[in-house]
């Protein structure tokens, strides 16, 4: 069983509940004062206490993404991710998965829609990297065959788990609503961690003699899944949503690559990248390369790129509440001298840098979104 699946936290669960049974019924016939009563009392609450600690910690996983799998979590995970690409043009994307929608009719694409696992190559970036796609309903009907869809980059945090997007944040099951609601038309979404080269965080840097991450994500990515998938090719077509270093990396991406996303949503995001442990040093010492990555920089610096943005925080429990207004303040003065970049804001009032937050966020972000995204 997998580790963010729900056969172990539900067999977790269970097996908590049966020994804290156990422990009840068995206390009485433990209650001596002899080796193997006191040993049988430890072992009881030994055995309890490990299998609730253990079934609040595999919901907990689950809920918020914190390791993907049981490698991730031992950190024995050796999968790089960065690899030479021999394959040729047009078999970019391989599908090594389906699975059905946790909606009504999920059995039937047609209604439903469905998500399917796949592996990306980027010749350009030489990057490999899992990715989950959610197709809607519309997808597979006749009268839509000949039609071209829109699609959304959807990031998770650092470290992330992709299916996080599915079960903790709900995207596809959001996207599915708001269609069927009239709110949103229907779009394509690639769900992705940020972290295409594990374990290391590299921010969606092209690191100077490491991983191309901004390349994969700008150029590769939209050729390979407009190649294998019914999805326009134009960065009027292509929209990136992120949480967290996800939120960062669809507004840097957004901002530097305008050829490649012509809006991007931001969620509790940073606004330039940080360097720890985790990052090593991405920028290969150069400062010049630091501060380019750096978005309050880049409206003081560069030229205002022609796409739409939307950042959210909250007043209260977000560290990132000041610089968030102070990047929406930027924004709105350039584009009050008439530049072309466009922002937009949710804050609440209240809310943490968590799932719970970013669960309330995440329909009006898609909605958002959905219309500022072309089918033509």
């Amino acid at each position: 069983m997998g580790l963010t699946s729900n056969n172990i936290v539900i067999t977790a669960v269970v097996t908590a509940v049966l020994l804290f049974a156990v422990t009840i019924w068995l206390w009485p016939r433990l209650a001596g004062r002899g080796l193997t009563a006191v040993l049988g009392r430890i072992g009881m609450l030994l055995a309890t206490q490990l299998t609730v600690f253990a079934a609040f910690g595999l919901f907990a996983n689950q809920s918020f993404g914190f390791y993907g799998s049981w490698a991730d979590l031992f950190g024995t995970e050796d999968e790089m991710g960065v690899v030479v690409n021999h394959d040729t043009p047009g078999n970019r994307v391989r599908v090594t998965e389906t699975r059905q929608m946790n909606v009504d009719g999920g059995s039937a694409p047609k209604v439903a829609g469905r998500i399917e696992k796949v592996k990306i190559q980027g010749p350009v970036s030489r990057i490999a990297s899992p990715a989950y796609i959610y197709l809607p309903p519309e997808y597979f009907k006749p009268e839509y065959a000949k039609r071209k869809f829109p699609a959304a980059l959807v990031l998770t945090g650092y470290p992330g788990t992709t299916e996080a997007l599915i079960n903790g944040l709900k995207y596809p099951q959001n996207a599915h609503k708001l269609v069927k609601n009239g709110r949103m038309q229907p779009t394509i979404l690639v769900m992705m961690r940020p972290t295409v080269a594990p374990p290391r965080d590299t921010e969606c840097v092209d690191v100077p003699d490491g991983p191309q991450t901004e390349t994969f994500f700008t150029k590769d990515l939209p050729k390979a899944v407009s190649e294998h998938y019914r999805v326009g090719r134009e960065a009027r077509n292509w929209g990136v949503v992120g949480n967290s270093t996800g939120g960062y990396c669809a507004l840097k991406m957004a901002m530097r690559h305008p050829e490649a996303f012509s809006a991007a949503v931001g969620l509790s995001p940073s606004y330039r990248a940080p360097i720890d442990a985790t990052t090593g040093d991405l920028f290969g010492g150069s400062k010049q390369l630091e501060r380019e990555n750096n978005l309050m920089w880049r409206l003081n610096h560069k030229p205002a790129p022609p796409v739409s943005l939307l950042v959210s925080s909250s007043e209260r429990g977000e560290k990132n509440y000041a610089d968030t207004m102070r990047f929406v303040n930027k924004v709105k003065a350039l584009n009050q001298r008439g530049e072309p970049t466009r922002i937009s804001s949710m804050i609440l009032e209240t809310g943490g840098h968590n799932f719970n937050t970013w669960r309330r966020e995440v329909p009006a972000a898609l909605e958002w979104l959905g219309g500022r995204l072309s089918d033509r």
